[in-house]
């Protein structure tokens, strides 16, 4: 278990139990004698958002009512994406929350009104289980490092089951992730997404490799044009676990579109293979977790989805995590995080 706070921002959490109390009473009228405790940071995740968990305890129609719960703000000055999808994923997560396909956090409010908490917030269910943390890497301590192979497997294959399930959402039922009248779907959707994303990141002080990198991925860049599901940050981190090794939920729907599920498909692997595999932290593949053509296999037989073209989603997404490397160490004050050199290797152009 990490004990690591990543959070962007800290607030003083006597104030906040004392604010969210008045605030869920506006939210509940018929609740009695609201009691907020138990607050705190997650430990080893949530770099992005604001996130703190906390419990909840009234009375109602003469009933005691304990409940936990996920209050996550929108971030107002640590700023990771160029993109406002804040309402998008929050409408993801209602919709997983109603279909069922996936086990996801209910959704019970949001608030637009900044004045109350100094920003827009929404407030979850609190799920109780385990998250394989990537501060430290959950390869090398802690809970999942312990585990057993079989364990571990259970919880992979789980994971890529849900990964494969979220992928066969319609894309009628997605209709909100369209973006503005006229805009393209499918990869070129994404394309565009993190392209304005490295432009943003070059205003702050260019970074010249990347002109190269989109060259190269452009002169390769395939035709697919059919829209699917992006969740965005697709990985086993962003899953929680119970004491069985049982999937309970998949979190974090940060950057999502409908740019094509090959992105989610070529994240996870990549990250699979730094976190838990031969090349990654560990410097040998972590016994019980699926190899790279085990994730394909599983995933392809849950989505009926090919897989052409795969290799060119993964350099990428070696793209991405490089871009938002960069950005995430200016906003840390650890300019230069890498030299050219190191992302060149990222980028697979050495």
């Amino acid at each position: 278990m990490s004990d690591v706070i990543v959070a962007p921002s800290t607030r003083d959490l006597d104030d906040l139990s004392k604010d969210l109390a008045d605030w869920m009473q506006g939210r509940m009228p018929d609740a009695r004698g609201i009691v907020i405790d138990n607050l705190e940071y997650p430990r080893g995740a949530g770099q992005s958002h604001e996130t703190i968990l906390f419990d909840a305890h009234w009375s109602e129609g003469g009933e005691r009512v304990d409940q936990g719960f996920v209050v996550r703000f929108k971030p107002v000055s640590f700023i990771m994406f160029p993109y406002d999808l804040w309402d998008q994923q929050i409408e993801v997560m209602q919709l997983f929350h109603e279909d069922g396909r996936i086990p996801v956090a209910k959704v019970w409010w949001k608030e637009d009104d900044e004045s109350i908490l100094g920003g827009k917030f929404y407030v979850m269910e609190k799920k109780e289980g385990r998250v394989t943390v990537s501060i430290p890497p959950y390869s090398m301590t802690g809970w999942f490092a312990e585990s057993t192979p079989e364990q571990r497997h259970k919880a992979w294959k789980q994971g890529v089951e849900a990964m494969a399930r979220l992928h066969t959402m319609p894309v009628e039922r997605l209709q909100f992730l369209k973006g503005p009248p006229g805009a393209e779907q499918g990869l070129p959707q994404e394309w565009e997404k993190w392209w304005r994303y490295v432009d943003w990141v070059n205003a702050d002080g260019e970074v010249p490799v990347l002109a190269e990198a989109r060259a190269k991925l452009e002169s390769t860049m395939p035709d697919h044009s059919t829209p699917g599901l992006v969740w965005g940050d697709c990985r086993i981190g962003n899953m929680m676990f119970d004491e069985n090794y049982d999937l309970i939920a998949v979190m974090d729907w940060e950057q999502p579109s409908i740019g094509g599920s090959l992105n989610d498909l070529a994240w996870w692997i990549v990250l699979g293979e730094q976190m838990h595999g031969a090349s990654g932290f560990l410097g040998k593949h972590l016994e019980g977790m699926g190899t790279r053509q085990d994730t394909i296999d599983l995933w392809q037989g849950i989505t009926g989805q090919s897989v052409d073209d795969l290799p060119w989603y993964e350099d990428f997404m070696a793209l991405k995590t490089t871009v938002m490397s960069i950005r995430m160490g200016r906003m840390r004050g650890q300019e230069p995080l890498m030299d050219p050199e190191t992302i060149r290797t990222r980028l697979r152009m050495n």
